[in-house]
């Protein structure tokens, strides 16, 4: 077997999209070279915007056998991980934490492989050779955001001084319900009634609900739809990090992993979400409306995506970040790692204790969490 070579590469254009996405497997839209591709090519991830793409891919002889998104990063934005204190605290003190490394997907604050390798190569040689790229760069640290368990592990196994911080998400996962009755069956009569309540409330208010994928959404669905992304930013002073270039690269290269719910009132859009879906995973991520309406969101971004896994034996329903309103509409806890390389063994120190004491908030948060779940019985979410 040939040598394994490392090779960053400083556009996703300069990596072979068909060797690339075969080594990445079916569940990771996010991960796909259509969707990083689309991210640089509208410019939304670029070194314009402070992402300067280092991707990271291994080889033997002309063979990609492992690949890897990478950043140098020259700010904290668009992460969900956030290190701003620490970068703080860094440059007080004379230090310059940017530029700093960054494996994740950006914007986008999905549990998944971020390191993803062609069968046969040894695990512990590609590990070792990828951390040469953040160890030698004269980089302040690396992070590795949202990677598997499975991943964090192995790379703990490998460099078991890096710093583990944790966090927490909400996901639905079938639990063999059968249809959106059957999964109100599972809840207390309480939020049973309390859901049901919900969605009446949303239809008296005139608006109909409808399901859109791949060639159904048209340009014209798909205009109507940034607008309304748009929205959710502007009523907080800024655009959205996406723009709709990118939105139109996906529907033209990745358009059977697009779901779009659109809002209708009297037959015309005025609200939509966008979800992206694998092949055992449904990912809800942007939303947007131009109306004020009653129990409209927890509708179009919580109970359709749960009605649409049922119809299509999708399992997992991950609807993004935050998270009390999703965890009394059956939305259970799931524990996430990060892993981090300071460079700096002082600030290494200070980050530690700062994991340290912030995991201990975390699990007091995800035992209040569980306690709170409406399912009738605890197995349920397990």
């Amino acid at each position: 077997m040939s040598e394994l070579i490392l090779k960053p590469l400083p556009a996703m254009e300069a990596v072979p999209a068909a060797q690339w996405n075969a080594l990445i497997g079916d569940d990771h839209p996010f991960l796909r070279h259509e969707f990083l591709h689309a991210l640089e090519a509208s410019g939304a991830a670029s070194p314009a915007t402070g992402w300067v793409p280092k991707h990271l891919t291994l080889w033997q002889g002309e063979a990609l056998v492992g690949v890897m998104p990478h950043y140098h990063k020259y700010h904290s934005y668009g992460e969900y991980v956030f290190d701003w204190a620490w970068a703080d605290a860094w440059e007080r003190v004379g230090g310059r934490y940017y530029p700093k490394g960054l494996t994740a997907i950006p914007f986008s604050p999905v549990p998944g492989p971020r390191l993803a390798l062609a069968e046969g190569v040894d695990l512990l040689a590609a590990r070792e050779l990828l951390a040469q790229a953040w160890e030698n760069a004269g980089l302040s640290s690396w992070h590795l955001l949202y990677a598997s368990d499975e991943e964090v592990d192995a790379w703990l196994q490998v460099r078991p001084d890096l710093l583990v911080r944790h966090g927490v998400q909400f996901q639905w996962r079938d639990q063999g319900y059968g249809d959106f009755e059957g999964f109100l069956a599972t809840l207390t009569s309480k939020r049973r009634k309390s859901i049901r309540r919900e969605r009446r409330r949303v239809a008296e208010q005139g608006l109909t609900l409808h399901r859109l994928q791949a060639e159904a959404i048209g340009e014209r669905e798909l205009e109507h739809f940034f607008r309304c992304y748009e929205i959710t930013y502007l009523e907080r002073g800024r655009h959205g990090y996406l723009n709709l270039d990118f939105f139109r690269r996906l529907r033209l290269t990745m358009p059977e992993a697009l779901l779009l719910i659109q809002v209708r009132l009297d037959g015309a859009p005025v609200a939509a979400a966008l979800c992206l879906q694998g092949s055992r995973t449904l990912y809800g991520r942007y939303w947007g409306s131009e109306v004020l309406a009653d129990c409209l969101h927890f509708e179009a971004c919580y109970y359709q995506g749960v009605e649409h896994c049922l119809a299509t034996g999708l399992t997992c329903f991950d609807p993004g970040t935050q998270g009390e309103h999703k965890l009394m509409r059956g939305f259970a806890p799931r524990r996430l790692r990060s892993l981090h390389h300071i460079a700096d063994r002082g600030l290494h120190d200070a980050v530690a204790r700062f994991c340290s004491e912030e995991r201990a908030h975390v699990d007091a948060y995800c035992l209040a969490a569980e306690g709170a779940l409406p399912f009738k019985e605890r197995a349920l979410w397990k």
